[in-house]
């Protein structure tokens, strides 16, 4: 498909062609959902703790004895329904990870970008133009691509930026929670459902296709195509061949 690029001006500056199967597919909501819980269930800690009956200090006495008084049974005061005691069923420390596959994982990237694109919620920036940081070019920049409306709440923004472009992250990060940074590797399908809009520059949009779409891998069938025995040809024949290729 095509997107179109965008000087840092606000006027069109050409299109680029971006890989179907990384901006084009039918977005999967089932995979989407189990990507994105997993990556908010591996956010949590695991500290909680509660402590049980026998983990509570005191109650090593019965409280009073057990027939003759009228009143319920006990052994200790520290048991689940007395004040102080301990926690029934309480939580644990443990870990909230999940496992998700690496198909998984890039095909939610995908659905998500996917279901931005379709949306015309990617953009592409030929180049930021910030030498200097400076949070007053961020500002201007956002104005011209229309993501800093005056009379309604600003969208919230992913910028895709690349670890060089040092300048242009200094003049961004101030702009508060409804601008978020991330480098092409660590672009992921929750930043992207979270944000209105994601933009890209050329450069990280080449690095994004080269990372995570699967047209952009080297293909090695026709190389172990050409070292295939031909028809009628025998076995040590071939075997001939290739250690002549060889010397």
């Amino acid at each position: 498909m095509k997107l179109d690029v965008t000087s840092v001006q606000g006027t069109k500056a050409g299109t680029v062609d971006a890989p179907d199967d990384l901006f084009g597919i039918e977005p999967n909501t089932a995979v989407l959902h189990q990507v994105v819980t997993a990556q908010l269930a591996h956010k949590r800690s695991g500290t909680h703790s509660t402590k049980t009956r026998a983990e509570v200090s005191g109650g090593g006495a019965k409280p009073w004895r057990q027939k003759g008084t009228g009143r319920a049974r006990h052994g200790s005061i520290r048991s689940p329904q007395w004040r102080g005691g301990g926690v029934a069923h309480g939580p644990k420390p443990r870990s909230y990870a999940q496992r998700t596959p690496k198909k998984m994982v890039r095909l939610a990237l995908q659905s998500a970008l996917s279901d931005r694109a379709s949306e015309g919620l990617v953009k592409v920036v030929d180049a930021w133009g910030i030498d200097q940081p400076r949070t007053k070019d961020a500002v201007a920049v956002l104005n011209a691509l229309g993501l800093r409306p005056k009379d309604d709440r600003m969208p919230r923004v992913l910028l895709v930026l690349d670890r060089s472009e040092r300048a242009t992250w200094l003049s961004f990060r101030n702009l508060g929670t409804r601008v978020q940074i991330v480098i092409p590797e660590e672009l992921n399908a929750h930043d992207i459902l979270l944000s209105d809009v994601v933009v890209f520059s050329k450069t990280t949009l080449e690095q994004t296709i080269a990372t995570f779409s699967g047209s952009s891998s080297t293909n090695r069938a026709p190389k172990a195509a050409e070292r295939a025995p031909a028809a009628g040809v025998s076995p040590d024949a071939a075997s001939e061949a290739m250690e002549e290729d060889a010397e």
